[in-house]
């Protein structure tokens, strides 16, 4: 009898989730159609008009990418929303959380681009083979977890030293991160690699499809990581032991520092063009925190916040990723130059983007107060909430679609790789910006629309 009834439930859950996804890319093909046949032409003329022509593929994909990423990043929302207790128990946590979450993102984010561009232009099989290029990223991958962890760690204890916020211990700083940066990886890794080759095989778009979804995956997978370091953390009560791990994580970290740097081929490669702009992305990231730290009171006393942030942030990133990844596998192909005046496939995907930010922000923002309903927590109101969800979003596109398209062509002119440095880069640019837009324009809309 229990069996039928949770039967019953699941089909019914398939089938509430297969309407709505059919809901929103229908939403969005219809946005791209009107803006292709009314919008557009009464604006610039029919000349343009060959700007939307064979991106139909791309807002259907994107539109579903980002639909799967709102739903896992709606999950990681909730979670972040019941762990005022562990804000408050755990002071400067807060500082690290965007910068861990961004992290996964980052480096997994760039792993899937790689593998894309690698099997666009044919030198990875989208086989589950042991194979040379694979070996090298996998390995890679690891070593920039592990470095990335520890130094995520110091700079959130410095930061929280230098603004002179309350927080945890340096070791416990550590502890925290290493043990959630090797959790998500056992997880965000085999699926990385599986999500860019089967998308790849069955006719998809890697650009479209992997980075988005690593991403969501990456808000989704780190912060059950977190609290589950957290617990672990707390559980080591020995001084000495504690110690002896973090001293342990110091020398990985400095012996893996060494070997990438030393390393011939793909990993020299991917090492030393990805440490840098990683450090600089967990600079961002630790920022992002600070300032949502700075404005902690704020947020726990409106969960609805903390629910939208993971949202907001993963959404902001997954469609700056998006964009970054379609422009690094043009710069391959050779489908558009290193020039500094976008042309005509750079505006055409800037207006794909456009399209799919104006479908995504309201119902992040809708679907932040919705969780906030269900559990009961204080929310804000839907429109209020849409409404900084939508402004906020729409400012924050304008400026992150020319940050990624500069970012992409001075990479690539200079001999770097794009997809070792755009997804980051872009990813934790919008975070970081993310979270000071989200704060101001939820402080303005209180003001005007609460108080």
């Amino acid at each position: 009898m229990y069996v039928r009834k949770i039967r019953t439930l699941l089909k019914m859950i398939r089938h509430i989730t297969h309407i709505l996804t059919l809901f929103i890319v229908n939403s969005a093909v219809l946005i791209f159609k009107k803006i292709q046949n009314f919008f557009l032409p009464k604006i610039a003329g029919n000349r343009l008009s060959f700007l939307f022509s064979g991106s139909r593929s791309i807002i259907k994909e994107g539109t579903i990418a980002l639909f799967i990423c709102a739903l896992s990043g709606l999950f990681a929302g909730i979670i972040l929303g019941n762990m005022t207790y562990f804000l408050e128990a755990f002071p400067g946590l807060m500082v690290l959380i965007p910068g861990a979450i961004d992290m996964r993102g980052n480096i997994f984010g760039a792993l899937g681009s790689r593998l894309g561009s690698n099997l666009h232009i044919g030198t990875l099989s989208p086989e589950f083979k042991r194979s040379k290029i694979l070996s090298e990223n996998i390995l890679s991958s690891l070593i920039l977890t592990v470095v990335l962890s520890v130094f995520l760690a110091f700079l959130a204890k410095g930061f929280c030293i230098l603004f002179n916020f309350e927080s945890i211990s340096l070791v416990d700083f550590t502890l925290i991160s290493i043990f959630a940066g090797l959790i998500s990886s056992i997880i965000l890794l085999p699926l990385t690699m599986f999500i860019a080759m089967k998308s790849f095989e069955n006719g998809w778009d890697p650009d479209n499809v992997t980075t988005p979804i690593i991403a969501a995956f990456g808000d989704l997978v780190t912060l059950p990581s977190l609290v589950l370091s957290v617990l672990l953390v707390s559980i080591l009560s020995n001084m000495t032991l504690k110690f002896s791990i973090f001293l342990i994580a110091i020398l990985f970290t400095t012996l893996g520092i060494y070997y990438g740097i030393t390393a011939s081929g793909e990993i020299k490669k991917i090492i030393r063009q990805s440490t840098p702009v990683l450090f600089v992305c967990s600079i961002l990231g630790v920022s992002a925190g600070g300032f949502l730290n700075n404005s902690i009171s704020t947020l726990l006393k409106n969960p609805s916040l903390l629910t939208l942030i993971p949202l907001f942030s993963g959404e902001s990133g997954n469609i700056a990723s998006i964009l970054g990844s379609r422009l690094s596998s043009a710069l391959h192909s050779g489908l558009i130059k290193p020039v500094l005046k976008p042309e005509k496939t750079t505006i055409r995907n800037f207006l794909v983007i456009i399209v799919l930010a104006i479908l995504t922000y309201p119902i992040i923002g809708f679907l932040a107060e919705l969780s906030s309903v269900a559990f009961g927590n204080e929310g804000l109101g839907f429109f209020n909430l849409m409404l900084i969800s939508t402004i906020s979003g729409m400012f924050l596109v304008g400026v992150m679609m020319f940050a990624v398209y500069y970012i992409s062509t001075l990479s690539y002119k200079n001999g770097l790789d794009p997809d070792n440095i755009v997804v980051p880069i872009s990813t934790s640019i919008a975070d970081s910006i993310s979270s000071l837009i989200l704060i101001n324009i939820t402080l303005a809309i209180i003001h005007i629309f609460v108080s």
